[in-house]
């Protein structure tokens, strides 16, 4: 029996639409097709979330087809035609006997499909950041004909400004964070382990929250004292004790859009040092929070900021945010110092304030935002505080 399709997430006139974008951006650099590989990027415009980018895939957008063809292994291809908005016909997987094989691969058969379909002499786009050196050789000497052009980070910056639909998504996604954040406050206690804590968190971003759940689990972190220098590691083989410090990052997802959320748990009271690093990272994010608007710049909200914070006495020298969507991290704007790009409605953001001061000192705080028509929303609504047990 043929795959059902399943119940897309957004109407067939929002993937329309993101397509019509990205065809704008094709036809102003008079390209033909191109071949869209970023996972994130076939996501937005197929809603596609099955994890199948670890072999070669890509989908094909083309000017004069309504729909794209999407190209996968075999296995997967099941996965598209339920999870894509596309007709099931447009998804071909190709034979296992390309998977491992020395010779040829996945890529082959996309590029065969390119050619057979009269694109050997155009002008094809490629997402080259995420190819190899060799994948990229290999479309230039399998079509010598094509010119191969890079389409960079274009559909990337084409997400950073988000739907009312995805604005809602991302919202459902972080009621599920701030439910997540909360069941850490419930179970960490001196003698549990950090694993059956981590296992309770992660199962309440799954169950989800306010009648949504998670459809997926982000990257998580739990830096728990003596770790709390550290950034990006997960749960140790280790138990909380009277006085240790955690910090945890984690995000709730939904269909792939997530909502980050970082806090400081202290199970007793923090240091003095702590506190007056707290005070200084609160301080500087109403003063970040205050300074988004629309015109205003990335860099203009990482100076209040920094301003605000080294008032207390602290610098921190990582970025303070980063666009955010799907699958996380959107390789596009940054908050930092100097960072030119100039705000919008519904853009949104990680304002991540993790700081880690030196080997025996680390902070974290954050929230995720949207830019409005005239200033932000924020979308977690748990308290600014250190969660003291």
């Amino acid at each position: 029996m043929a795959m059902l399709k399943g119940p897309n997430v957004f109407p067939r006139s929002e993937y329309l639409r993101r397509l019509a974008a990205v065809k704008h951006e094709m036809q102003r650099r008079e390209i033909s097709a191109l071949v869209v590989v970023l996972p994130a990027n076939i996501t937005y415009l197929t809603g596609y979330t099955a994890k199948s980018g670890y072999v070669p895939q890509g989908l094909i957008v083309t000017l004069d087809d309504e729909e794209p063809i999407f190209i996968t292994r075999r296995m997967d291809a099941p996965a598209a035609v339920h999870q894509m908005f596309i007709e099931g016909g447009r998804v071909i997987g190709y034979p296992e006997d390309l998977i491992a094989n020395p010779d040829k691969d996945g890529w082959d058969a996309l590029l065969g499909m390119l050619l057979e379909a009269g694109f050997g002499t155009a002008r094809i786009g490629v997402e080259e950041q995420t190819l190899s050196i060799q994948t990229l050789l290999k479309f230039r000497t399998k079509a010598p004909a094509a010119e191969i052009v890079d389409f960079g980070n274009t559909i990337c910056w084409i997400r950073g400004i988000k739907s009312d639909l995805e604005i809602a998504l991302m919202r459902e996604a972080a009621v599920i964070a701030d439910a997540g954040m909360l069941r850490a406050k419930e179970v960490i206690r001196p003698g549990v382990s950090e694993a059956d804590a981590a296992a309770e968190i992660i199962a309440q971003l799954v169950r989800g929250a306010g009648g949504k759940q998670g459809t997926d689990v982000a990257d998580f972190s739990l830096c728990a004292s003596p770790r709390t220098s550290t950034a990006h590691i997960s749960w140790a083989d280790d138990r909380f004790r009277q006085g240790s410090q955690i910090n945890i990052e984690l995000g709730g997802v939904r269909h792939g859009y997530t909502s980050a959320l970082m806090r400081t748990f202290s199970i007793g009271t923090p240091s003095d040092h702590m506190r007056r690093l707290h005070e200084g990272e609160v301080a500087g994010l109403e003063a970040a929070l205050a300074a988004v608007k629309p015109g205003a710049t990335c860099g203009d909200v990482a100076a209040a900021f920094n301003k605000t914070l080294g008032k207390f006495g602290f610098k921190k020298e990582s970025r303070c945010g980063y666009a955010i969507g799907i699958d996380w991290t959107e390789a596009t704007a940054s908050f930092k110092v100097g960072d030119p790009t100039v705000l919008k409605p519904n853009m949104t953001f990680h304002m991540m304030l993790g700081n880690w001061v030196d080997e025996d000192l680390g902070y974290v705080i954050s929230e995720t935002l949207r830019v409005t028509e005239s200033g932000v929303e924020t979308f977690s609504i748990l308290p600014r505080e250190i969660f003291q047990i």
